[in-house]
């Protein structure tokens, strides 16, 4: 436990734990203003459920206008690039070095967890409200980066806002449809002021050149850092890229489900079942050979005509394929096809893939996640070493030639739903391994 007291102005800590870390004074004192943060954009995106903030959306835009209104008060310089995500920076002793960079996205899944990217931008943001509090001044530039449209929920395209960074976004991506079919990306996109011509142009909207590092800090959103005593942060050594595909359709026929016996039936909801089962005992034999894969099926969806006395004539499914290995992703990707052909053979049905959406694995900067790794032993906190399971931003920077590294803290209740629950003592801690990474980096 702590104990505190006020001296000239100045809050005094003294610490008595049992545990084998000491919790720094900034654990203690900006712990208030990031509970604030996180307070405050709960309430402007509070759904039904959770809260909702969809990507290059009038909410997201109220979002980013609030944290922008902190930069303000913090006297940070803000721009926007051409892409919507925004960029607040506190000014370093040498101007003429690259920035340390830190931040996430803003957005959310439709009634997901308020933690999910937001935590990343508020911890950027402590450490910049922490220089202001101390009267710090880094050596070289610190930026607090907070990037739009990361989540694929809405238009089924993730990474929206770093991808059009690098002006890497397609006219097919703009033309997706929103989950609702009102609106496609491109004109969401265009109803906050993005130029459709600069995402899309192939060439990056900022100079990576001035980037030193990207340190983007993240809810887990798995249970492994939950599930331990001591070790609540953790730093990742690997980001897994995935190939999706958004509707997958197998076409049957629709039929009496009591006048059509069992030889006569072209089932899709069976043929569906049968292909999966197929797929998951092939994964679980990869996994035993060493692979690191993971295989989802995340939406389901019957033909709207279906009833409980009629055999599904049509079953539309996505894929999600995931690994840290690109190469292992595409195999099992080719298994997936050559079993649906399969599968549809044998049981008299059609199986058509739409595109896939790619988006390849990402290493880390080794260089900088040992940064970290020391940055927590500093500051006597333990960590553990573990892969990214999600997809983030830090992959699209890291795969245009940012150094990036990611920090991790527990969470619990999962993630992408309204019960996510993250614990401010262990964001707390990750934010310190962030601020000791930017005071020690040019030490």
């Amino acid at each position: 436990m702590s104990l505190f007291f006020v001296r000239n102005n100045k809050i005094i800590v003294f610490f008595i734990s049992t545990k084998e870390w000491i919790v720094s004074e900034l654990q203690t004192v900006a712990a208030a203003f990031a509970q604030k943060v996180f307070d405050d954009i709960r309430e402007m995106s509070r759904d039904v459920q959770g809260v909702s903030r969809q990507g290059y959306s009038q909410k997201e835009s109220e979002v980013l206008d609030y944290l922008k209104g902190i930069g303000q008060e913090l006297n940070l310089e803000i721009t926007s690039d051409r892409a919507g995500n925004v960029w607040m920076t506190l000014p370093g002793k040498d101007r003429s070095l690259p920035a340390f960079v830190s931040g996430s996205h803003v957005d959310s899944v439709p009634q997901g967890g308020n933690y999910d990217g937001l935590a990343g931008v508020t911890a950027a943001l402590t450490v910049a409200w922490w220089m202001r509090h101390t009267q710090y001044q880094p050596t070289r530039d610190y930026t607090v980066l907070m990037m739009r449209g990361e989540e694929s929920s809405f238009f089924g395209k993730a990474y929206m806002g770093s991808l059009g960074m690098f002006g890497q976004l397609t006219e097919k991506d703009l033309n997706l449809k929103h989950r609702d079919g009102t609106i496609t990306l491109g004109e969401s996109m265009k109803a906050v002021g993005v130029d459709l011509a600069d995402v899309t142009g192939g060439k990056p909207l900022v100079d990576v050149s001035k980037i030193a590092a990207f340190v983007e800090l993240h809810i887990e959103q798995g249970p492994t850092l939950d599930a331990q005593k001591e070790a609540r942060a953790g730093v990742v050594t690997g980001i897994r890229g995935n190939i999706r595909h958004k509707a997958v359709r197998i076409v049957g026929e629709a039929a009496h489900s009591g006048a059509t016996d069992k030889p006569y039936r072209h089932d899709a909801l069976m043929a569906f079942t049968d292909l999966m089962q197929r797929m998951d005992r092939a994964w679980d034999k990869w996994l035993v050979m060493g692979e690191d894969l993971v295989f989802t099926v995340g939406v389901l969806k019957m033909a709207s005509s279906a009833a409980i006395s009629v055999i599904p004539g049509e079953v539309t499914f996505s894929v999600d394929i995931r690994s840290l290995s690109e190469e292992t992703a595409q195999r099992f990707h080719e298994l997936l096809v050559r079993t649906a052909e399969e599968v549809a053979q044998e049981r008299g049905v059609k199986v058509e893939f739409d595109g896939q959406l790619i988006t390849k694995p990402s290493g880390v900067n080794a260089q900088l996640s040992a940064t970290l790794e020391q940055s927590a032993q500093l500051e006597n906190i333990p960590y553990l070493k573990l892969a990214s399971g999600a997809g983030h931003d830090s992959a699209v920077l890291g795969n245009n030639g940012v150094p990036v590294a990611m920090i991790f803290v527990a969470n619990q209740l999962g993630s992408h739903n309204p019960h996510e629950a993250m614990k401010l003592e262990d964001f707390m801690q990750g934010t310190d391994i962030l601020w000791a990474a930017v005071s020690h980096y040019d030490n």
